[in-house]
C-alpha cells in the first residue's frame, strides 16, 4: 500500500477488500502477483481559503477518507480506467500515452487520471531532450479500479484525490521517483491546463504531503511549508456536509480568479512590483485600497488580505494551543467568504450559524 505522503500517512478503514478485488479482476483478468493498491487522501481546509492562486498562505489538514486504486500494468502503453463511484462507467483510451491525449466532457471523472498521465509524459519528454524514443521506453499504460470513501463535490478535494492517486501509481509503475511536491505540481497542472480548472497548489499540495495528526502551512507563492501539529486538547473539528453540490467547473470558481487578476493588474499602477495580492499586509492595505475604484474588486482584494494574515499567523495559535482565538479566526474567515468574496452560500451560511 502506498500513499500520498512522505511520512506517517492516516490509513482509513479499508473498503471491502474481497468485493474490491473480485471486481477489479472481473475487470482485468489475470496474475495476481502484477496488482498493486494505492491510497490518496482528501483534505480539509481550516484556513487560506482563496488565497492559494493569489501567493498567499494556507492551512489545510489530510483526512481518513480519500481514494484508493487498483493498478495492474499493461505493456501495450494504453489506460483502462473505471471506477466504482461511477457503476457502468468505464474509459479506454484509444490513444496510448506515446500519442494524443485528450480532454473529452463525456468521459467525467476519467479526464482527472488521464489528465495526470498527460502532464507525467510531458514532464519525462521534457527531461528526456524531447526524444520520443526514450520516452516512449519508459512508460507503461494500466488497467485503473478507482474506490473511494470522500463524497463528491463536497468540497473535501475528491478531485485532488483522484490526481494524487494516479500519479503516485504511475511514479510507481514508471519508476521516476519523483518527490511528493512534484506530484502535487503535476497534479494541479492535470487540472488548469488538461480539464481547465484554474485551482491553486493546495489541495494537491497538502495531499501530497499530509500526516497524520498534523496540518500543512503551505506559503502557496514560494511552495515552502511547515507541519504544524494539531493538539485539539478536548475540542473536536467536526466536518459538516451541506448537501450543496460543489463543482469548481461550473461555479464562480474561475470568475473569482478572473476578478483577482484585475484587481492586480490595476494595483500594480500603484505599486510596481508587486506579484501576488497575497503580498499586500494588512498595514499596506488602507493605502493601496485607494487605487481599486471598482466596489466588487475592493472587496475581493480586503479578503485575500486578511484571510492571508489569519493562514500566516494561525501556526503560532496551534502551537500555544490558544484554540479559542483559533475558533474565532474560522468565523471571521466564514464572514469574509459570505461578505467580500461571496462564496458561500445560504446552506453553509446557516450550518456556520448554528454551530
Amino acid at each position: 500500500m502506498n500513499s500520498a505522503g512522505n511520512g506517517q500517512m492516516v490509513r482509513p478503514s479499508p473498503p471491502d477488500w474481497v468485493e474490491l478485488m473480485a471486481r477489479f479482476f472481473a475487470y482485468s483478468p489475470g496474475d495476481e502477483g502484477s496488482v498493486r493498491v494505492f491510497f490518496a487522501p482528501g483534505r480539509v481546509n481550516l484556513l487560506g481559503e482563496h488565497t492559494d492562486y493569489n501567493g498567499g498562505y494556507v492551512l489545510p489538514a489530510a483526512l481518513e477518507m480519500g481514494t484508493w486504486v487498483v493498478v495492474r500494468p499493461r505493456a501495450d502503453g494504453r489506460f483502462r480506467f473505471q471506477s466504482t463511484l461511477f457503476p457502468g462507467f468505464e474509459v479506454v483510451d484509444e490513444a496510448d500515452v506515446t500519442e494524443n491525449l485528450t480532454f473529452r466532457p463525456e468521459d467525467g471523472f476519467a479526464n482527472y487520471p488521464r489528465g495526470v498521465v498527460w502532464a507525467m509524459r510531458e514532464r519525462l519528454q521534457m527531461e528526456r531532450g524531447g526524444d520520443a524514443n526514450d520516452v516512449t521506453e519508459r512508460l507503461l499504460g494500466a488497467d485503473m479500479l478507482f474506490h473511494g470513501d470522500l463524497p463528491h463535490s463536497a468540497g473535501l478535494s475528491s478531485s485532488a484525490s483522484i490526481e494524487l492517486v494516479t500519479a503516485v501509481a504511475v511514479n510507481g509503475l514508471w519508476e521516476l521517483n519523483w518527490s511528493a511536491p512534484d506530484l502535487a505540481v503535476l497534479g494541479q497542472r492535470a487540472e488548469n491546463d488538461f480539464v481547465g480548472v484554474q485551482c491553486g497548489i493546495m489541495d494537491q499540495f497538502s495531499i501530497a504531503v499530509g500526516e497524520k495528526n498534523q496540518a500543512l502551512s503551505l506559503d502557496c507563492g514560494t511552495l515552502a511549508y511547515r507541519l504544524v501539529p494539531v493538539e485539539l486538547r478536548g475540542h473536536l473539528l467536526v466536518i459538516a456536509n451541506t448537501h450543496k453540490p460543489r463543482d469548481l467547473a461550473d461555479s464562480k470558481y474561475n470568475e473569482r480568479r478572473w476578478e483577482c487578476e484585475q484587481a492586480l493588474s490595476q494595483l500594480q499602477t500603484a505599486r510596481p512590483g508587486l506579484r501576488h495580492l497575497a503580498d499586500i499586509t494588512p498595514q499596506e492595505w488602507p493605502d493601496l485600497a485607494r487605487s481599486l475604484t471598482n466596489p466588487v474588486l475592493f472587496r475581493r482584494v480586503r479578503h485575500v488580505v486578511f484571510e492571508n494574515h489569519r493562514a500566516k499567523t494561525a501556526p503560532a495559535l496551534l502551537a500555544q494551543g490558544d484554540l479559542a482565538v483559533f475558533g474565532e479566526q474560522m468565523n471571521e474567515s466564514h464572514r469574509s467568504l459570505r461578505d467580500d468574496y461571496e462564496v458561500t452560500g445560504p446552506e453553509l451560511d446557516a450550518l456556520a450559524e448554528a454551530a
